[in-house]
């Protein structure tokens, strides 16, 4: 079964403010790769849903998985679709970020 992959409006949001930040500090190019490699990990998403840590705990479905050792991909597993939710860079309170009230 192939999953539809859908970006959430944080998740997207949370990508241009990573291309931005990592632009000024390090050029266009590399933070054109670095999102380009970001997107195509959640696309592969589609074929193998199932990775990362259960996070049950803060809402059903929820996965976190860790990207590069700077970046956590959180994402919802439904019946036919994953959700990116957020993509969050660095150091930032991920469990907070991805509440269902936040």
């Amino acid at each position: 079964m192939r999953f539809k992959v859908l970006f959430s409006e944080e998740a997207e949001q949370d990508l241009l403010d990573l291309y931005e930040y990592i632009a000024d500090h390090d050029g266009e190019s590399r933070a054109l790769a670095y999102v380009e490699r970001i997107e195509e990990w959640c696309a592969s998403l589609r074929t193998l849903p199932q990775r990362g840590t259960s996070r049950e705990d803060i809402r059903p479905g929820l996965r976190t998985a860790g990207f590069e050792r700077r970046v956590t991909i959180a994402f919802q597993v439904m019946a036919d679709s994953v959700i990116v939710l957020r993509i969050l860079y660095g150091g930032r309170d991920s469990d907070k970020l991805i509440t269902p009230d936040a």
